[in-house]
């Protein structure tokens, strides 16, 4: 898919921005529970990220979460290293053809991602949209 030039003038400071509106557009009574979640931006996903996910390029990824999902964690166990959700910038550029396509975009692939950090599956997202 060919890269919108358009878009590229959305660089990685504004994109950060837009992902940090979006985590305050999060309900409080979730964003409590994000406490040890930590959001990073990248380029693009690795190579190797999508094959070990299945994923052929040119699938597209727009962001992942790597960590433990709140229900798997317990409270006898050890400290954790910060549970991480990466949202991918040219992945989510590329689909969007403007500013409000790409914050919205921002938007639905945090509450995504926060979504597996609740235990929630991707075929129980694909049912409430967010597939």
């Amino acid at each position: 898919m060919e890269f919108n030039k358009k878009l590229q003038m959305i660089g990685i400071r504004e994109f950060r921005k837009l992902a940090a509106q979006a985590l305050q557009d999060i309900p409080e009574e979730f964003l409590e529970k994000l406490e040890n979640v930590e959001v990073w931006v990248e380029e693009e996903p690795e190579p190797e990220m999508l094959e070990e996910l299945g994923l052929d390029f040119p699938e597209t990824l727009f962001g992942i979460y790597q960590g433990q999902p709140l229900g798997e964690q317990s409270f006898f166990q050890a400290p954790v290293l910060p549970n991480r959700i990466t949202l991918f910038r040219r992945p989510i550029l590329e689909v969007c053809r403007n500013r409000e396509e790409v914050a919205e975009q921002i938007r639905r692939t945090v509450v995504h991602e926060i979504a597996h950090h609740f235990g929630f599956s991707e075929a129980r997202l694909q049912e409430l949209g967010y597939g």
